[in-house]
């Protein structure tokens, strides 16, 4: 708990730590799409890649002292990775035909 209580020099490099395993996580991310058996694993390895972006942008308002311009780029991202994935799933779904769901089948 004394890491965190020592000063702004601290927080920073446990910042600047986060904000590399998450690119460590993207980059994870980016096998899993490279080598996904399904198109759906591949597109859901993209959303997760997203999200870790997302993250990686609040981080770096934080490292930087400018949360508060980081984190309206952090929403635009969020809204446009979120309607990016439905295109694109619904696009699968047109074109691979109906899918039955639930009790139709």
């Amino acid at each position: 708990m004394e890491l965190f209580l020592q000063g702004p020099r601290d927080m920073s490099a446990v910042l600047v730590a986060a904000a590399m395993f998450v690119s460590l996580l993207i980059g994870a991310n980016l096998i899993r799409v490279a080598s996904g058996p399904t198109i759906y694993d591949r597109l859901l390895g993209i959303g997760v890649i997203g999200t870790d972006v997302l993250l990686l942008l609040v981080l770096i308002g934080f490292i930087f002292g400018r949360p508060d311009g980081f984190m309206d780029l952090a929403i635009t991202y969020a809204i446009l990775n979120f309607v990016g994935v439905i295109a694109v799933a619904k696009f699968l779904d047109a074109k691979r035909g109906s899918v039955p769901r639930g009790g139709d089948r």
